[in-house]
């Protein structure tokens, strides 16, 4: 029994080592070889030229896979990657090569102020960036995947509508092709299931210009946000949720998103790109929840516009489905994301 359990260990012993070399040499999830990003443990950053000069942005690999990498957009405007950390409990196990990385603007990115900062905050300007990004991270339409989740979904399509050339799928994540619709939807839908008074107050604030008083959030938070955004009480809301917010960067959110909470109202106002959807033709997954604070029934029919469309309903989920309804969404992308790489 002794000498079994010797050879045994010795077999196991073998069959480790031979995977760490093959993944030394660059043939599995953990190879190293070939990657410029080694030294900081997969971190790059990124030197990109705006009209305002030449900044930096923070980008994080992980993994390794040859046919397919996912790129993360993050939401707010002004949010950052750390809400996506939850993708770490999946996409490794799955194989899949993916890549974080803050916008201008967001933490771990330089934060440009002072005058004539302004003029960077628009989508073409992120558009040009997301590009120049995709080109230092060296991906290509025979690898190259798109995640964008919210105002990152907005990046996303914008995106594929310019340079689609360079994908290999799209996945569009609780954000509608229209904002006009989505306002419309908040005010026909969300509002009238609103408690009245507590409505009514903070449309109040919001006429006032008073968003930052805290009894804007307290109101909020019960009848919107933990209804709509993410659907458990806000003490037991993940920490990566909670750092991602304590890390927004308010002015930027502001003036693209606008200061309500329940709707849109800044330099995003009256973006629609409903009528050109159908221009993006790779694969595209379009990922909605039940509560969302965009329309399910929409965005099912944004699935439909899109040639090569595919739709995911999360039915317990809401704005950050891959919280509240976590194995529904990583099923579905996964199983989306490993049918692109394999051709289906």
């Amino acid at each position: 029994m002794k000498h079994f359990l010797y050879a045994l260990l010795a077999i196991l012993a073998l069959g480790c080592a031979g995977a760490a070399r093959a993944d030394q040499a660059g043939s599995g999830y953990f190879a190293r070889a070939g990657h410029d990003d080694v030294l900081s443990g997969g971190v790059k950053m990124i030197t990109i030229d705006t009209p305002r000069g030449q900044f930096k942005v923070w980008t994080k690999r992980v993994g390794n896979n040859p046919k397919l990498k996912v790129l993360l957009l993050h939401g707010g405007p002004g949010m950052t990657h750390e809400y996506f950390e939850a993708f770490d409990s999946y996409f490794p196990a799955a194989g899949i090569e993916y890549y974080y990385y803050d916008q201008l603007g967001s933490a771990y990115s330089d934060q440009p102020k002072g005058l004539g900062s302004d003029d960077l905050w628009t989508t073409d300007r992120f558009v040009d960036e997301v590009e120049q990004v995709r080109r230092a991270l060296h991906l290509d339409k025979d690898d190259f995947c798109l995640l964008g989740h919210s105002w990152g979904g907005i990046l996303a399509m914008e995106y594929a509508l310019k340079y689609q050339q360079h994908l290999k799928c799209l996945v569009i994540s609780n954000m509608v092709d229209s904002i006009p619709a989505y306002n419309a939807y908040a005010h026909k839908v969300l509002m009238p299931a609103m408690d009245p008074e507590a409505l009514a107050q903070v449309q109040a604030l919001e006429a006032e210009h008073r968003t930052a008083d805290p009894r804007y959030m307290q109101l909020l938070i019960p009848m919107h946000y933990e209804k709509h955004l993410l659907r458990m009480p806000q003490a037991q809301w993940p920490e990566p949720v909670v750092r991602s917010f304590g890390h927004v960067n308010e002015h930027i959110y502001q003036l693209m998103q606008g200061p309500s909470e329940l709707g849109a109202s800044g330099r995003l106002e009256h973006w629609d790109r409903s009528a050109d959807l159908h221009r993006i033709a790779v694969p595209t997954l379009v990922i909605a929840a039940r509560y969302d604070t965009m329309d399910p029934a929409y965005m099912a029919g944004m699935a439909k516009k899109l040639p090569r469309g595919r739709f995911l309903l999360c039915p317990k989920g809401s704005h950050m489905a891959m919280y509240d309804d976590q194995q529904t969404y990583f099923d579905g992308l996964i199983g989306f994301l490993h049918g692109v790489e394999q051709g289906r």
